[in-house]
């Protein structure tokens, strides 16, 4: 059984320094817990020729699937609290959940701060196999970075969903953690002082981030738990109330979910993201009309005099059948 990861915002706090003082990048080793052919680790360039090397973890399919689900995390950004999630995802469908730049496996070192350049830097993950959809996750902060990512590519996204998005108003929790890491950014490991200060200058780029959404031509489903205190649901209903999309925009209130859906249930967050996939298009049931077909037997006897060529004429002094 793959052992359990640290729940919560604590838990991951706590994870972050262990693994800084192991030197870790992953909190638990991935390969440890699952086989290559179930959750694998990858990596690409960044772009916009930003010479970053980036990591992700997928799941390798050998035949097609019709849908790519590409999740950008939050902050901090680590993709292996989303194992549990590709392991169970069903075989008709595809995952990739990226390490965000400045996070886990990923470069930079160092924050990235600027979230038009990060939705850049992820646009890689949008490359589809010929005939393959793509829906477009986001969460919590990267529900933003999601948005600007759908803009700059709107011909390979087919649905965005934002959960549990972060939306420039911090819960009674994420302001705890924000003053309090902003008063130990100097002896916070890495991904929770880089988390800290990007999430502290999200709200001054946020308007970007409504034009965005009021701008996409796609469907949007806005996913949120009602329990959530990191980043508080009435955020979330008011920007779904304030958005004029050009599609369609829906929001879904998960009940009894925290910030962390992706923690469990599985089936939770796999039935919701089930529910922003458009079902499949069903072709109506065409019959050939009913053709009544003649007596055959009864019209043998006229059948046998039938001539069904012209009878050549008959030559001059020969008699015809008929004489």
């Amino acid at each position: 059984m793959p052992r359990k990861r640290p729940k919560g915002v604590i838990g991951v706090g706590w994870a972050c320094f262990a693994s800084s003082v192991l030197g870790r990048t992953e909190h638990v080793p991935m390969s440890e817990d699952y086989p290559d052919t179930v959750v694998r680790r990858t990596f690409f360039e960044a772009g916009g020729d930003l010479g970053w090397r980036l990591s992700a973890l997928e799941t390798p399919r050998e035949g097609f699937t019709r849908w790519k689900i590409v999740v950008i995390t939050g902050s901090p950004s680590w993709a292996e609290y989303w194992a549990p999630v590709l392991a169970a995802l069903p075989q008709d469908r595809e995952m990739v959940v990226v390490d965000r730049p400045g996070f886990g496996a990923s470069q930079p070192d160092d924050h990235v701060p600027d979230l038009e350049t990060q939705a850049l830097a992820l646009s890689p993950l949008l490359k589809a196999k010929p005939g393959q959809k793509i829906l477009l996750v986001g969460q919590s902060y990267g529900a933003a970075i999601a948005t600007l990512m759908a803009r700059l590519n709107p011909r390979r996204v087919r649905g965005l969903v934002l959960l549990s998005g972060y939306y420039a108003e911090p819960g009674p929790t994420a302001r705890w953690l924000l003053d309090a890491g902003g008063k130990a950014l100097g002896i916070i490991p890495r991904d929770l002082r880089n988390a800290v200060l990007e999430v502290t200058g999200q709200p001054a780029q946020f308007d970007t981030v409504r034009q965005a959404l009021a701008q996409l031509d796609l469907p949007i489903h806005v996913v949120h738990g009602d329990k959530d205190d990191f980043a508080p649901l009435e955020a979330a209903e008011r920007l779904v109330a304030e958005t004029r999309p050009r599609r369609s925009m829906r929001f879904a209130r998960v009940d009894g979910a925290d910030h962390f859906l992706n923690d469990g249930p599985t089936e939770v967050l796999l039935e919701a993201l089930d529910e922003c996939l458009p079902p499949p298009l069903r072709l109506p049931a065409w019959r050939l009309p009913k053709v009544e077909l003649p007596d055959f037997a009864a019209l043998a006897p006229s059948l046998r005099n039938l001539r069904l060529w012209p009878q050549p004429a008959p030559r001059r002094g020969m008699k015809t059948a008929d004489a």
